[in-house]
């Protein structure tokens, strides 16, 4: 079975970059381009993983973390945060929205990985 992951970049660039590396997964990306284009497709199909941008149009990173937390499907689902700013400034806010983990951009690709793999196993397991 295939996992599926919802990468949330708003900046074009970025996007495709991040999905160069994700192609190195046996993730299934589906793309939004802003927070209420993340939240308004995870609302139509679940996701094993979500990986936000932190600062977007009409919806940041940590406010659809928080909704998607609030949703009951998404309740244990691993949720990244990516942001530009010092990541351990972040951290604990995002940490209390519900984030799982805060990657500091640009992303490094082996962490990003490493991370993902242990994150899907420990929900696998779970």
């Amino acid at each position: 079975m295939a996992l599926s992951l919802l990468l949330v970049e708003d900046n074009a660039r970025t996007r495709e970059n991040i999905v160069q590396i994700l192609k190195q997964t046996p993730f299934t990306v589906t793309i939004a381009v802003d927070g209420l284009d993340g939240l308004n497709r995870a609302k139509l199909e679940h996701f094993d993983v979500v990986l936000t941008d932190h600062k977007m149009p009409l919806m940041d990173g940590i406010l659809l973390i928080k909704n998607l937390r609030d949703e009951t499907p998404y309740a244990q689902t691993p949720l990244l945060l990516m942001t530009t700013s010092d990541p351990e400034q972040i951290s604990a806010k995002a940490e209390r929205c519900g984030a799982d983990l805060v990657l500091g951009k640009p992303l490094d690709a082996d962490l990003l990985l490493f991370k993902l793999r242990q994150l899907t196993q420990s929900s696998v397991v779970a």
